[in-house]
């Protein structure tokens, strides 16, 4: 049997923390190794225990989840310790600070179950993982901006899928990490990243990140 992924929880609730625990724990592979109510006893608790992910509450008393992860990023020990950020409050300025931060999962407290257990599964492994609910917003709006008309406006040519596609591997998306954002395949996006760069006469990833800026991409993912 495999080593079991390791979490730090941070919650000021304790019945949330204590529901969280239990949920977590009910899993064959995963435990809790410690729990914290502020940002300052999690910094304490990873003095002396490793976790694989701290799992943390964006909205905490005294120092905040956004503090918290400024604070752990400053830490060379502690800034390798990936981060799960769990918040109530939908404002995609939360997101964009913290995936600023370098925190690799984003997810709404009111998502299922199954979704936690997931992103706690790929952010331990230091992948990333962002609530579906944001992603089908990103969705919308990639298609949204692929129909508009004028300055700045998407090459008609690219298809829907191209254009989510390279929106995503422009931001920094890996295949694998794009293949699970889109539920598709990992082959799959290399074929429309393929196809787009031809459209587009793109050489590179960094002719990809240029282009990209200018449709405003970049700015509306992070």
């Amino acid at each position: 049997m495999t080593n079991p992924i390791e979490v730090l929880l941070v919650e000021d609730h304790q019945v949330v923390r204590h529901g969280l625990r239990l949920l977590i724990e009910s899993q064959p592979n995963m435990r809790v190794v410690g729990e914290a109510s502020s940002g300052e006893e999690a910094i304490d608790l990873l003095k002396t225990t490793t976790p694989n992910l701290v799992v943390f509450d964006v909205s905490l008393p005294g120092m905040s989840g956004i503090e918290l992860a400024r604070q752990l990023q400053k830490d060379e020990d502690s800034r390798k310790v990936p981060l799960l950020a769990l918040t109530a409050n939908e404002d995609r300025a939360y997101m964009t600070e913290l995936l600023r931060l370098g925190v690799l999962g984003y997810l709404f407290k009111r998502s299922a179950a199954k979704e936690l257990l997931q992103a706690i599964e790929r952010v331990a492994h230091s992948e990333r993982f962002l609530d579906p609910a944001i992603m089908d917003q990103m969705v919308s709006a990639t298609i949204d901006e692929s129909g508009r008309n004028g300055q700045g406006a998407v090459q008609p040519s690219l298809s829907d899928r191209e254009v989510e596609v390279l929106r995503l591997i422009a931001c920094g998306y890996t295949n694998k990490e794009a293949a699970r954002l889109l539920d598709i395949s990992a082959k799959t996006i290399e074929t429309h990243k393929a196809r787009g760069m031809v459209k587009l006469q793109l050489r590179s990833r960094a002719e990809l990140i240029r282009f990209a800026a200018t449709q405003g991409w970049i700015k509306g993912m992070l």
